[in-house]
């Protein structure tokens, strides 16, 4: 099928569902999403049903709100803003996909709305306007591998059935986009690969977000205690200036994917590590964690990756871990681990990628030279370990 049709099917399953209600519908770019639109259900007396705006009137504040967009283009190597010419918005005008409404009895009216605009890959120059808030039946705003610049526009809040927003490979600056925060029916958000610094409100944490991706920006400071609050399956801190601990936390329920990597974080991986049953990507590498891995890493079932290479890690990488039965890769290079035990030994018969150079393992090859093993780092380092007299055991750490 191709790539527009496929793009107005889905737009057309969001509305059919959805549509002038508040409720859920399908996206893409971020797996299933819900997202409402306006209006509502009509209940009460009289004989005439609530009107409902216009056909022009919706897509008139869209001709104005896209055509503010233009004029805030000033580079478009590939001519894509040279079809969006004249009043008629859903008809010619690339990357611009609208749908049919429903009445207030649910059944599809001849008008329509602009429901999507996807512009990835199109090397466009410019800015966001705040204009583009008046469309606020778009489910899908897709933005990625452009030359974007400046800041998010406060009035983005106002884009009350937007699902998804994608920002990433552009050249944004300033602080987080605080505006993403109060989009009310967001569930993906996109800011990879852009220069947003300063730190991350921990109110991102706290809204229903499936997947969340900030890496390879310049945001700091520490990441937020209310980590586990968030309900996201994916989430990517990786390659920006965070510093602190990892929050320990009881929640994390549902997460699959987390990344650490390439930050300045330091002290301990969390007991509560334990408790991301549903994890199958975990990846710290390339920061300054110490300490003994948690036992409770054992109780990550489904895990299929994990890296924690390139710390300061130390102790005996234990039975525990090595004899996760989903294991992929593990990665414990460039850090100070004494020894592995024979569990270990045989990742390599499981086809498992196991990478132990740079430690200090006495007999094994491309370790770190002996003075260098004479002073393990964070030798004074409390870590909070749940005590147990026993062998540890999954599901006992709460």
């Amino acid at each position: 099928m191709d790539y527009t049709l496929l793009l107005v099917f889905i737009y057309q399953i969001i509305f059919t569902e959805a549509a002038l209600t508040v409720g859920g519908g399908v996206g893409i770019g971020g797996g299933v999403s819900g997202g409402g639109g306006g209006g509502g259900v009509w209940i009460g007396g009289g004989f005439n049903p609530p009107t409902t705006p216009s056909q022009s009137s919706n897509l008139d504040r869209a001709y104005t709100a896209l055509q503010s967009f233009k004029s805030a283009i000033k580079d478009d190597p590939l001519g894509i803003m040279n079809s969006w010419v004249g009043p008629n918005v859903c008809s010619s005008y690339k990357g611009v996909f609208c749908v049919n409404t429903q009445d207030f009895m649910g059944n599809p009216t001849t008008s329509q709305v602009v429901a999507a605009i996807d512009l990835n890959h199109a090397n466009l120059q410019g800015t966001l306007v705040q204009e583009l808030s008046f469309l606020t039946d778009l489910s899908i705003l897709h933005l990625n591998s452009n030359r974007f610049s400046g800041t998010v526009p406060l009035s983005f809040k106002e884009l009350s059935s937007l699902t998804e927003l994608d920002l990433s490979n552009n050249n944004f600056t300033g602080p987080f986009p605080i505006s993403t925060l109060y989009i009310p029916n967001l569930l993906y958000l996109d800011l990879r690969f852009n220069t947003f610094s300063g730190p991350i409100p921990e109110d991102l944490f706290n809204k229903k977000l499936d997947a969340i991706f900030l890496n390879n920006n310049i945001f700091s400071g520490e990441i937020p205690q209310n980590l586990g609050n968030s309900p996201a399956s994916v989430i990517n801190f990786a390659n920006n200036k965070l510093s602190g601990t990892i929050p320990f936390s009881l929640s994390y329920m549902g997460i699959k994917e987390i990344l650490f990597l390439n930050n300045q974080l330091t002290g301990c991986i969390p007991e509560g590590v334990g408790l991301w049953s549903d994890l199958q990507v975990l990846d710290v590498s390339f920061n300054s964690l110490m300490g003994h891995l948690p036992d409770s890493i054992s109780c990550l079932s489904d895990i299929e990756v994990l890296d924690f290479g390139h710390n300061k890690l130390s102790g005996v990488l234990p039975n525990l871990v090595c004899s996760l039965r989903a294991l992929v890769n593990l990665t414990v290079a460039a850090n100070f681990f004494s020894g592995y035990s024979q569990d270990c030994d045989k990742l390599s018969f499981r086809n498992v990628g196991f990478d132990f150079s740079f430690n200090c393992i006495p007999g094994k090859d491309l370790q770190r030279p002996e003075p260098d093993c004479s002073m393990v780092p964070g030798g004074g380092l409390s870590c909070f370990r749940i005590p147990s007299a026993k062998p540890f055991v999954c599901g006992t750490i709460v």
